[in-house]
């Protein structure tokens, strides 16, 4: 059996940042590396909605190509200015203090993040609106399920 593959750089600061702020879940790491790869096969503008502390933008800076823009969004201004300075550095990554629509003027996106709840529940058409001809949405948050209905917490997962 090998050893896991390394992280990347600008993820493990993002999760250094999560776990000094108390975040006892980032997303996973075999969701990052979904982003990552498809972050390697898309152009133009890449989205996300909930940056948090920078995990999830991470993963897609890590995979994607010099040519591509990323802009991600957090409600929490606190968090985004710590995000912002997870990507100092790196001019392909804008992190935006307000809420998911504050990406609409983004759009079209080739590759939209979305991990907000609310935006997961009710925005869906407005999310397909922003993804260009072409373009992937991912779902995070969505765990694993053995049966069906999906199952989470003791009550059917509604938003699967």
């Amino acid at each position: 059996m090998s050893a896991p593959p390394e992280l990347p750089d600008v993820v493990r600061r993002a999760l250094d940042v999560s776990r000094r702020q108390g975040f006892v879940s980032a997303t996973r790491h075999e969701t990052g590396r979904l982003l990552a790869t498809l972050a390697a096969t898309r152009t133009g503008t890449l989205g996300e909605l909930g940056t948090g502390c920078g995990v999830g933008a991470a993963w897609l800076s890590s995979g994607a190509g010099a040519d591509v823009r990323i802009v991600t969004a957090e409600v929490d201004p606190g968090l985004a200015e710590l995000a912002q300075e997870v990507f100092a550095a790196d001019p392909r990554v804008e992190v935006r203090a307000g809420d998911w629509t504050t990406l609409e003027g983004f759009a079209p996106f080739s590759l939209l993040f979305v991990d907000v709840r609310e935006v997961k529940r009710s925005g869906v058409d407005r999310i397909a609106d922003l993804v260009g001809s072409g373009g992937l949405v991912v779902l995070d948050d969505f765990t694993p399920c053995t049966a069906w209905p999906p199952v989470y917490a003791g009550r059917v997962d509604t938003m699967r």
